[in-house]
């Protein structure tokens, strides 16, 4: 991950989680290197394994059979030390081959410690490497002075499947860092569009409410001194605006603080998630706020993805706080047109609402309708906005349905 981590990626909270990985690691291992210990005593499998040397068998022996198990117990930790590993393995079949030991399965240990070293090692690799190869040119000096009929080619070729297996695990080794390098980058992405989004949620919470609560707190600070009787509406209107804006803010940091995905979808979430269910309370709260909004819904809701009925939702409560700071007391007309295919909104208000249209938006993709646009045709979907030729401005977006499957 980035230098920015999240809190539940510090290695604090994480420690459990890797601990527990190493030991199904060592469990592993552990497992193989007993499978291949038991093995080795199989009298049909004595023949197979890897071997160089050629000189006179010797009857197998205590020291022999410390060989044999050298060969195979290292491997337990093939991937916590494989460097380890391949050293005392590789110093085993060494001995082996030069004491003139019978060829035993287990010396097919040499093979699995090479490629654990190149696939695992970490630190040291061309050290490591350079440390094989010169204690095998020993061993073929040794084994050429004890009189094995190996020839140089012979040794040369047995070395090019050692290099081989060697590389196998190298391959190995890189073509995992690359998908964690993927994987990496696909989750920066995936964080940073998450801020984006929350920046966008933020900002479209903050400037509606606000508006609101500045709109209404105007009027009743009018109704104080010409109606009074009527200040207490506006107050009551003020509060409610205020605990509608805290409860999207809370559901913001419920999103915040989960995975990444959207806190609508649980139920728990369900009365704070802002969804196309809850645009007649963003149309009551403008009617208290002193602005006449008609609302009308043509064909059959049915419950649409997070990401539309979020989108449609932050349409129509952009348009009405633009309503409310632009053409305050103008009547104003919701409309929201369900399809099978497409969701349409329309919002029309008979004041002239043109000057947010001309905010850029900013790098989250807020700043008002602007914003919203851009929003809209990240789910393929187009809006327009612009002054009615009778009058007055209006806002029209059509979103692709995303009707969620039962």
């Amino acid at each position: 991950m980035t230098s920015r981590q999240l809190p539940w990626s510090r290695p604090l909270l994480r420690a459990p989680l890797d601990r527990r990985q190493e030991r199904d690691v060592l469990l592993k291992d552990g497992i193989l290197a007993l499978a291949l210990t038991l093995t080795a005593f199989v009298p049909t499998l004595s023949g197979i394994g890897a071997q160089i040397g050629d000189l006179p068998e010797r009857p197998a022996n205590a020291l022999g059979l410390g060989l044999v198990l050298a060969h195979t117990l290292p491997l337990a930790v093939r991937r916590r030390w494989p460097a380890a590993s391949l050293a005392v393995v590789a110093g085993a079949f060494a001995v082996h081959q030069a004491l003139g030991f019978a060829t035993t399965f287990a010396s097919v240990g040499l093979y699995l410690a090479l490629y654990s070293a190149g696939a695992h090692q970490v630190r040291f690799r061309q050290g490591l490497a350079a440390l094989m190869g010169a204690g095998y040119a020993v061993l073929a000096v040794v084994l050429h002075h004890f009189g094995s009929p190996q020839s140089v080619p012979d040794y040369l070729a047995f070395s090019l499947v050692l290099a081989a297996v060697w590389l196998l695990g190298s391959t190995v080794r890189t073509r995992r860092a690359k998908e964690a390098q993927r994987r990496r980058l696909a989750a920066e992405t995936a964080t940073t569009a998450e801020r984006a989004r929350i920046a966008r949620e933020l900002h479209d919470v903050v400037t509606h409410h606000v508006t609101a609560m500045v709109v209404q707190a105007d009027a009743a600070q009018f109704l104080l001194t010409s109606a009074p009787e009527r200040a207490a509406e506006g107050l009551v209107a003020v509060s409610d605006t205020g605990r509608r804006a805290l409860t999207e803010l809370r559901y913001l940091l419920d999103v915040l603080e989960a995975t990444g995905e959207s806190a609508a979808v649980d139920p728990a979430h369900a009365d704070r998630a802002p969804t196309l269910g809850r645009v007649g309370d963003l149309v009551e709260r403008a009617r208290r706020s002193g602005q006449p909004v008609e609302f009308s819904q043509q064909g059959e809701r049915r419950p649409q993805s997070v990401d539309v009925e979020l989108a449609a939702y932050r349409v129509v409560q952009e348009t009405l706080t633009n309503a409310l700071k632009h053409a305050a007391g103008e009547p104003t007309r919701v409309l929201l047109r369900y399809g099978d295919e497409h969701l349409g909104i329309e919002v029309a208000t008979d004041g002239p609402v043109a000057a947010p249209v001309a905010r850029k938006p900013g790098p989250a993709g807020g700043r008002g309708l602007a914003g919203l646009r851009a929003r809209v045709r990240m789910l393929d979907g187009e809006l327009e906005a612009g002054p009615r030729p009778e009058g007055g401005f209006e806002v029209r977006a059509t979103i692709p349905a995303k009707t969620l499957q039962e």
